[in-house]
C-alpha cells in the first residue's frame, strides 16, 4: 500500500488540486490510501465531502500530510515552506520548471527526495503528455487574457479584438505553434482578429495553413521576422518551448521602445522563465505591468485562473502515471516505463535531468544511473 498525500496548494490564487475525487478513488480502490488536506478541492467546488465518499482521510494541516505520505501529488512547484517538509526517499509529484528556479532547485536537492516533473513526462510521440492539458488551457486564456487588458481600463491600446464593420479587428502575433500556439490560434480566429503564426517548423506552418487558409498569415522564425512583426502586433502571445530548459528570450528588450503604445505581451513561457527580456513573473492577484508602454501579462500559473476546467484535464493526464507509481513503486515504475523516467529530475540528492544542470550549472546524473545507485 501507499500513502498518497494532497496538500492544499498554497501558491498566490492556485485554486487547482493535485487529485479530484474521482482520481482518489480509483488509487483508493487499488488498495491505497491517500490523504487530502483540509478544504484542498474547494477552489473546484468539491469538498471534503465528496473527497470522503472517494475514500479519502481528511487532514487540517500540510505538515501532518507532508509527515505521513510516501508519496505527494500536486499541482505547483512546492513553495519554500514545502520544500522544507520533504523527507528522503519521499515521492513528488507536479509541476517543477527547475530551469528558472535555483532556489527551489537547491532545496529539492537538499531535502533527499526522488522528485518528477508533470512537464518533461514524454510519449511514444516525443509529445508531453502532462504538460499538454494545462498547455491547452493556457493557450485559449492567453487570447482572453489579450483582449481584457488590450481595454484602455486596463491599461491598453482601447482596440477591440474583433473589430467592428468599419473598424479593423486588432493584430495577434503567436509565436510558437505548439499546444499553446495552436489554442491560442483556435481562440483568436473565433474572435474575428487579424493573426500571425511565427514557428520554427515550416511542415507546421504549412499544416495550420490547411487548416485556416488565408484566416491566418504564418511566417518562419527568425529574428528579424519576430522583430517586424512585434512593431505591428496589439496581442503578442509567447509559447516557445525548451523541453526543461530555460525558454528562448525571442522578444529584446531594445524593441519595446518601437511597438504600438498599449500594446500587449501575453507570456506564456514565463513558467520557464519568460519569452521576453522584461518578463518577470506576476500572479493573478496583480497581473500585470508596464515597460516602456507596453503592457506585460507574465501571471506563472495561468491555467489556476479556470482552476476546475484544469485540475480536472489534468487529472485525465496525470492519473495513469500516478496509478503506475503508486502500484509499482517509483523505482520499478521509472525503469519500465522510459517516458516516466524523462520525468525524473531530482533523485536522492542528484539532478538527473540534463536540460535544467545546463541552465543551472549544476552537476548532472543520467536518471537510470541515478536509480541504480
Amino acid at each position: 500500500m501507499t500513502i498518497i498525500g494532497v496538500p492544499k496548494e498554497i501558491k498566490n490564487h492556485e485554486y487547482r488540486v493535485g487529485m479530484v475525487p474521482s482520481s482518489v478513488a480509483e488509487v483508493v480502490q487499488r488498495g491505497h490510501k491517500v490523504i487530502v488536506q483540509k478544504n484542498a478541492g474547494a477552489g473546484i467546488g468539491c469538498s471534503d465531502q465528496d473527497y470522503i465518499d472517494a475514500g479519502a482521510v481528511i487532514e487540517a494541516e500540510a505538515a501532518a500530510i507532508f509527515a505521513k505520505a510516501d508519496m505527494i501529488v500536486k499541482v505547483k512547484e512546492p513553495q519554500s515552506n514545502e520544500c522544507a517538509m520533504l523527507r528522503e526517499n519521499q515521492l513528488l509529484f507536479t509541476y517543477l520548471h527547475l530551469a528558472p528556479d535555483p532556489e527551489q532547485t537547491k532545496a529539492l536537492l537538499k531535502s533527499g527526495c526522488v522528485a518528477i516533473a508533470y512537464e518533461t513526462v514524454t510519449d511514444a510521440r516525443g509529445k508531453l503528455p502532462l504538460l499538454a492539458p494545462m498547455s491547452e488551457v493556457a493557450g485559449r486564456l492567453s487570447i482572453q487574457m489579450g483582449a481584457r487588458f488590450l481595454e484602455k481600463a486596463q491599461g491598453g491600446r482601447g482596440v477591440l479584438m474583433g473589430g467592428v464593420p468599419g473598424v479593423a479587428p486588432a493584430d495577434v502575433m503567436i509565436i510558437g505553434a505548439g499546444v499553446v500556439g495552436t489554442n491560442a490560434l483556435m481562440m483568436a480566429v473565433g474572435m474575428g482578429a487579424r493573426v500571425t503564426v511565427i514557428d520554427r517548423s515550416l511542415p507546421r506552418l504549412r499544416e495550420l495553413d490547411v487548416i485556416y487558409g488565408s484566416k491566418i498569415n504564418t511566417r518562419p522564425a527568425s529574428q528579424s521576422i519576430i522583430d517586424g512583426c512585434l512593431v505591428n502586433s496589439d496581442v503578442i502571445v509567447t509559447g516557445a518551448l525548451v523541453v526543461g530548459g530555460s525558454a528562448p528570450k525571442l522578444i529584446k528588450r531594445s524593441i519595446l521602445s518601437k511597438m504600438r503604445k498599449g500594446s500587449v505581451i501575453v507570456d506564456v513561457s514565463i513558467d520557464q522563465g519568460g519569452c521576453c527580456e522584461t518578463s518577470k513573473a506576476t500572479t493573478h492577484q496583480d497581473p500585470v505591468y508596464v515597460v516602456d508602454d507596453v503592457v506585460h501579462y507574465c501571471v506563472a500559473n495561468m491555467p489556476g485562473a479556470v482552476p476546475r476546467t484544469s485540475a480536472f484535464a489534468l487529472n485525465n493526464a496525470t492519473l495513469p502515471f500516478t496509478v503506475a507509481l503508486a502500484d509499482k513503486g517509483y523505482q520499478k515504475a521509472l525503469l519500465e516505463d522510459s517516458h516516466l523516467l524523462e520525468g525524473l529530475n531530482v533523485y536522492k540528492g542528484k539532478l538527473t535531468y540534463q536540460a535544467v544542470s545546463e541552465a543551472l550549472d549544476l552537476p548532472f546524473t543520467p536518471a537510470k544511473e541515478a536509480l541504480k545507485s
